[in-house]
């Protein structure tokens, strides 16, 4: 089992310079101007992931080794924030893929690794992540998904829930019960490669408050057959930490999806600000005005230096809940402070849907609740940080 394959370092100035500068030319360019057109619909947007699926986005943390971009996890967190300063939700296509793939690129076999991820990093198979069930979020030991093993293959049925990339993703890193008897309970868990086949199902499309266009659905499963080698590292009751050791990266993608939401909603406000005026002037020199802004700008700093510090740590092959933990919590919270101020300085047009900001607003909230609570994450710190500062 290799917990090490994802160390990187960091790219060179120039060329993380230029990668971003392509970045934000496709974000101006194709993204901006159909925004409106897929959040408001719901629609998914099929030609920009095929964009996305050419930039090699899809492979963006996967070993060059397999195909992939083999992008440090500082990179992949500015490209994130970038992204999601215009439309958060078109992150959720490729991370929840990306946390697929470091399942198998962290605790796969080598055959594993050969077979599935060239094809990830290519965009041939996109996924997700098929953790949570209609009874267990936060606490994956309640899952109820159960795998039994029928000579070469698993039979499992159960449901999940809440699955991004469900309807339009074509496999999954999914968890479930080889031992429902197991105590402790995390040591009956395994991990699989699930494509999509006869036996697994997608149930009901959910309809969102935000974080429109990316489809989440439930996944049902009914003597769902896999084979034995789809197992991810070939060796029962390993899933439970296979499964939580891909969630620092997610965490990481989570707290740079808050810095982008705080930064978008930051840009707007500063831009309308300066064209608003009441009073004979811009509303930008009123002092109520100013203190927004100023409280906007620091939180979303903060969170941008919490976020790239766990990154930094992540891509050092440290362990990093504690960092992760404590730039979702940040970054999340400075995303929906800055998204509600924002409505504040645009008044009554926040409400306008033809105004950008009501959807950074409505996506915000979802960054406290995805990848852990943020309640969860204040206990995952308080607990790392006595274990680091023993009396």
């Amino acid at each position: 089992m290799n917990n090490m394959s994802h160390i990187r370092s960091p790219m060179l100035p120039e060329d993380e310079a230029a990668l971003l500068d392509s970045i934000q030319k496709w974000l101006d360019k194709d993204v901006r101007p159909v925004v409106k057109h897929h959040d408001h619909g719901d629609i998914w947007p099929e030609a920009v992931v095929a964009q996305m699926t050419r930039m090699g986005l899809f492979g963006a943390t996967i070993g060059e080794e397999y195909g992939g971009l083999g992008l440090p996890a500082q990179t992949y967190a500015k490209i994130v924030m970038m992204i999601s300063s215009y439309w958060m939700a078109l992150t959720g296509i490729f991370n929840s893929h990306l946390i697929m793939a470091c399942a198998v690129e962290r605790f796969g076999t080598v055959e594993q690794k050969r077979t599935w991820l060239p094809r990830f990093a290519s965009g041939e198979v996109r996924g997700g992540l098929a953790l949570t069930e209609p009874n267990a979020g936060t606490d994956l030991q309640a899952i109820r998904t159960v795998a039994r093993k029928d000579g070469d293959h698993y039979v499992l049925n159960g449901t999940k829930t809440w699955i991004s990339n469900s309807i339009n993703g074509s496999c999954f890193a999914l968890l479930a019960k080889t031992d429902p008897q197991a105590d402790p309970r995390y040591k009956g868990m395994s991990f699989f490669i699930a494509p999509k086949g006869e036996g697994l199902s997608v149930g009901k499309k959910f309809d969102k408050l935000g974080y429109k266009a990316i489809d989440s659905a439930e996944l049902h499963m009914e003597d769902y057959r896999l084979p034995a080698e789809n197992l991810i590292g070939g060796v029962e009751g390993q899933g439970f930490f296979q499964a939580t050791g891909g969630l620092e990266l997610g965490r990481i993608n989570v707290a740079a999806r808050g810095v982008g939401i705080a930064e978008g909603a930051l840009r707007l406000a500063t831009e309308y600000a300066q064209i608003r005026e009441t009073m004979g002037k811009p509303i930008v020199e009123h002092q109520a005005i100013q203190l927004k802004i100023g409280e906007m700008v620091t939180n979303a700093r903060a969170a941008r230096l919490l976020t790239l510090d766990a990154a930094a740590a992540y891509d050092r092959g440290e362990r990093c809940d504690m960092e992760a933990g404590m730039a979702k919590f940040f970054a999340s919270e400075a995303a929906v402070s800055n998204s509600q101020e924002a409505m504040r300085i645009f008044g009554g047009y926040s409400y306008s849907k033809e105004y950008e900001i009501e959807r950074f607003y409505r996506d915000a909230m979802l960054m406290c609740i995805g990848e852990g609570t943020n309640e969860m994450q204040r206990i995952i710190i308080s607990r790392q940080w006595v274990k680091r500062n023993p009396a």
